[in-house]
């Protein structure tokens, strides 16, 4: 299945910039399989390494906790599909409440007035162990379902390498 999505790509009028080759031993080697077979294709890129992710959190806002228990299910449905680890879901039990005390008249009837009231409920869910290209695609799945009256927020933790400087052992004199 692989290789034809990458022979797809390949043949497609497609500029080359727009394909990113990935670090992964399947994509590289349908990519080498697929260019000898024809000499005519440009020449690959040169292998970029994918950036690694310890978690990510997002929180989900909306006016209507049944949408948001609804969407949290759909979106650990689509990471437990993409082989991602899923973490805690949660949401608190109260809303938080946002009030408003306005007059009914503008000019006089001080006494008189009337109040509204914003309710936003929340929820929570954490993703462990992804990588950069995984990542992308989940995250750009789920904003694209992302229903009505809901905002998303989304937070990753990327690992890297420990600089060279903080490598090195103090030596004591």
């Amino acid at each position: 299945m692989i290789s034809s999505i990458v022979r797809n790509l390949l043949y497609s009028r497609v500029p080359a910039a727009g394909i990113r080759c990935l670090a992964t031993e399947a994509s590289t080697v349908a990519a080498t399989t697929s260019q000898d077979a024809s000499n005519n294709l440009p020449p690959a890129l040169p292998e970029e390494r994918d950036k690694l992710y310890s978690k990510l959190e997002i929180e989900l806002r909306g006016i209507d906790p049944a949408v948001l228990k609804s969407y949290s299910w759909f979106a650990t449905t689509a990471a437990n599909h993409l082989d991602i680890e899923v973490g805690k879901c949660w949401s608190p039990r109260k809303a938080h409440k946002e009030r408003m005390t306005l007059l009914k008249s503008v000019h006089i009837y001080k006494k008189h007035r009337v109040q509204y009231e914003i309710r936003t409920y929340f929820r929570y869910m954490n993703f462990h162990k992804l990588t950069g290209s995984t990542l992308d695609t989940f995250l750009e799945y789920i904003e694209r379902n992302l229903p009505e009256g809901v905002a998303l927020n989304a937070t990753k933790t990327e690992i890297q390498e420990i600089p060279e400087h903080l490598r090195d052992v103090p030596r004591e004199s």
